[in-house]
């Protein structure tokens, strides 16, 4: 299992996304407050789609907060002001994946105690960053596929032919 840990998101809809994708992959989606947007928008739920009442989500005041309530955790810290890529370290089950508010990322002051397990995801160009969304998807399923996909469905199955 993995922990998606989203440090002050901005735009429900990619947060929406992100839910959802911890619903399909069993992750625990972590909310470090302020958000840019309420727990109940719209534009949230939309991009979640059904799948929200499925979600383990947590909430917390702020990083100290979320520190306090997971003593111990193994954080991996998604930037790119990383030298390391997303798949130059090995992710450990119930390990956290941390990602930063679109606009700015996250914080230097919090990084600089993570330099071991900062990661990136490598870029063409000036190309700043990738989408929020696309961003926790790409490192989030390296993580899984280096469990080797536990407790994820492997096989898929037509539904009116068969191979």
């Amino acid at each position: 299992m993995v922990n998606i840990v989203l440090h002050e998101p901005e735009i429900p809809a990619n947060t929406g996304n992100i839910g959802r994708t911890c619903v399909a992959t069993h992750s625990v989606l972590h909310l470090i407050e302020p958000l840019g947007f309420r727990i109940n928008d719209k534009m949230l739920k939309r991009a979640g789609l059904d799948y929200w009442d499925k979600l383990d989500v947590r909430v917390y005041e702020d990083f100290e907060d979320f520190l306090s309530k997971n003593p111990g955790a193994r954080i991996y810290m998604a930037t790119t002001k990383s030298r390391q890529t997303y798949a130059d370290v090995t992710y450990e089950d119930g390990c956290y994946i941390m990602f930063g508010k679109e606009s700015a990322g996250i914080p230097e002051e919090i990084l600089l105690d993570y330099k071991d397990t900062a990661v990136r995801i490598p870029m063409f160009g000036d190309i700043r960053s990738l989408n929020l969304s696309n961003s926790v998807s790409v490192i989030l399923y390296e993580a899984l596929r280096q469990q080797g996909f536990k407790e994820l469905e492997l096989e898929g199955q037509l539904h009116h032919y068969q191979w």
